[in-house]
């Protein structure tokens, strides 16, 4: 939109209006900030919401794998030769064998529910959801016959343990006497403390290398699973797709979608709305533009007249004030994307202050799985977000614009 110079010079007189004329200005204003608000929330409550399912989807992923291949009966006896059927798939850049099984922990008469897993010392050590995210002791102490575990920290804070601590397991399948079965407790030293960042891994995870877990379960050489990462997650049934025919009915193979699909769907379908929401606070924003236009034309129907009279065009009034209402909608729109990213960028410490001036806890991770308020802004929401409102704040200058410039002169100035 090119304006002459008489333009440029009216629009700017219309956007900082004089003396007399402060009502209109604080209309614009509330305008601006209307929009600067709408724009920064759908930046903030989008980024977080990407933030949340790309944390989720890399922490759960990093522990379970693209694809879990699950044995029938819990119990996968060839399970060297599937590995090796798996790592020679295409697409397919590990298989890790697992050893899983629910217990129950004891450490000075606490007890808490667990999950126990098994891992080949290797694959432990190599796994970058848990290796780096050890707090305490050392990954490097879990081999054969250690007797040492790495537990998860709110595991640690339930019992009360920390590096060093004897904790017990009781694994409920243990051996059959003439008196029945009973439960198989062993005493375990716990060699690292990790925080994977997911409340429920922290609070239920014990690891330990596979040969212990086996020895623990009195399963022999046998896993219970064996976890597949892939080249492209999202590719993930077309990549394993060949392996399935190998594997025949020796086992059940599960992609990440099938192991946890309601979370994820739930997870967009949220998103979707709160978009869709968020939106129409930028249209009510919208709107304010269009009241204060409206105000404006009718604060200036003498100005406009006397323009008219004087020689200006029809379109150049209506470039006068549509430049006026974009100008506006333009600023709102810089001004939320600047509130929006200093948001984000200070997120915990914001939900830390509120939480302090409230008493309450706002982010709970046994509600919110994950331990920090995540973020992840997606560079085309965001322009995306940044186009919605210009298009909405100009479509909003378009009535008052054609309206100022279809103001009869004769008519105005007929009693002046």
């Amino acid at each position: 939109m090119f304006l002459s110079r008489y333009e440029r010079m009216i629009a700017k007189r219309y956007l900082l209006p004089g003396k007399g004329e402060a009502f209109i200005f604080l209309v614009a204003g509330i305008s601006l900030a209307a929009v600067m608000l709408g724009v920064a929330a759908l930046v903030i409550v989008m980024s977080v919401m990407n933030g949340f399912r790309a944390e989720l989807f890399d922490k759960i992923v990093g522990l379970n794998g693209h694809a879990v291949i699950q044995g029938y009966g819990g119990e996968i006896r060839d399970w060297r030769q599937i590995v090796a059927q798996a790592r020679a798939t295409p697409g397919v850049t590990s298989a890790t064998p697992l050893v899983e099984q629910p217990m129950m922990s004891t450490f000075n008469g606490r007890v808490e529910a667990v999950l126990m897993r098994g891992m080949r010392v290797a694959d432990l050590r190599s796994n970058k959801t848990i290796g780096d995210k050890v707090l305490s002791g050392s990954l490097a102490s879990l081999t054969p016959g250690s007797g040492h575990v790495a537990i998860g920290s709110r595991l640690a804070e339930a019992l009360g343990a920390r590096v060093g601590s004897q904790i017990s397991l009781l694994n409920p399948q243990g051996q059959t006497t003439p008196f029945g079965t009973v439960p198989r407790i062993v005493s375990y030293t716990v060699g690292a403390v990790f925080e994977i960042g997911v409340y429920d891994f922290d609070n239920s995870y014990v690891l330990m290398p596979i040969e212990d877990a086996q020895t623990l379960l009195l399963a022999g050489d046998t896993v219970g699973m064996i976890e597949l990462q892939t080249t492209d997650a999202d590719r993930v049934q077309t990549i394993v797709a060949p392996l399935v025919a190998r594997i025949g009915n020796r086992a059940l193979l599960s992609d990440w979608r099938t192991m946890n699909s309601q979370l994820f769907e739930a997870l967009e379908v949220e998103r979707v709305a709160m978009f869709t929401v968020l939106s129409i606070i930028i249209l009510v924003a919208v709107f304010n533009i269009l009241s204060s236009l409206i105000m404006l034309v009718r604060a200036k129907t003498r100005d406009i007249a006397i323009l008219r009279t004087m020689g200006a065009t029809r379109g150049g009034l209506l470039r006068i004030f549509m430049t006026v209402g974009t100008v506006i909608g333009v600023l709102g729109m810089i001004a939320g994307l600047a509130l929006g990213f200093v948001f984000l960028h200070f997120r915990q410490n914001v939900v830390d202050f509120v939480q302090l001036m409230t008493g309450q806890n706002l982010w709970d991770p046994q509600i919110r799985f994950l331990t920090e308020l995540p973020s992840k802004p997606n560079p085309i929401e965001i322009a995306v977000i940044a186009a919605m409102a210009l298009v909405f704040s100009f479509l909003a200058t378009l009535y008052p614009a054609f309206k100022a410039a279809n103001t009869d002169p004769v008519q105005v100035l007929r009693y002046e």
